[in-house]
């Protein structure tokens, strides 16, 4: 029975709880419904539950770091629980992608974001999965910052919504059907 570590990037706090930068987040708790991991506990500077899916043990994870110093949490639990890195999915948002779609991938750079250059400094490596929530460019001049940080109204909401739930879907047909699937269902 192979193990995962489905890591959720966000920041920790009410007041980024329903913010773009969160689908991470917002992902990893629809997730952890879908196996009925109710208990979290703070361990290696995260929020982790245990979970079983297809007979599959699982380590739902959501740092409590900010998002740009994630890598150091998402170390120590691929430590703690002898996780490499083709059995690590980290679920993120992206600018890149149009609001409300989904792209999952293997391997890969950063793209600016900076919780995932943090993961690969610290893991020293870029191989390893990706789930991506799109929630596109901020409009007109927005600065980009502000854009992630803010909480998505009206259609927005509903795209992110949608977004967070279709990436919850696409982490769990890639634990169950492979990488190949997954990407022929969602990208």
């Amino acid at each position: 029975m192979a193990q995962y570590l489905i890591v959720g990037l966000g920041n920790p706090g009410e007041e980024y709880a329903e913010t773009r930068h969160n689908a991470g987040f917002r992902t990893v708790d629809i997730l952890a419904d879908e196996m009925r991991a109710r208990y979290w506990k703070n361990e290696c500077g995260a929020l982790t539950a245990k979970g079983v899916y297809r007979d599959h043990d699982i380590v739902l994870a959501k740092p409590q770091s900010f998002m740009n110093v994630s890598g150091g949490p998402v170390k120590k639990l691929c430590d703690a629980y002898g996780i490499e890195p083709d059995h690590l999915i980290i679920i993120h948002d992206e600018l890149d992608i149009d609001p409300g779609t989904v792209r999952v991938k293997f391997g890969g750079g950063h793209a600016g974001h900076n919780g995932l250059r943090s993961i690969c400094d610290k893991l020293g490596t870029r191989d390893w999965y990706r789930v991506r929530c799109g929630i596109g460019r901020p409009p007109g001049r927005m600065d980009v910052a502000d854009f992630v940080l803010s909480v998505p109204k009206k259609e927005a909401a509903d795209d992110f919504a949608y977004a967070v739930d279709r990436a919850a879907q696409a982490t769990l047909c890639l634990i169950s059907e492979g990488l190949e699937k997954a990407q022929q269902q969602f990208n």
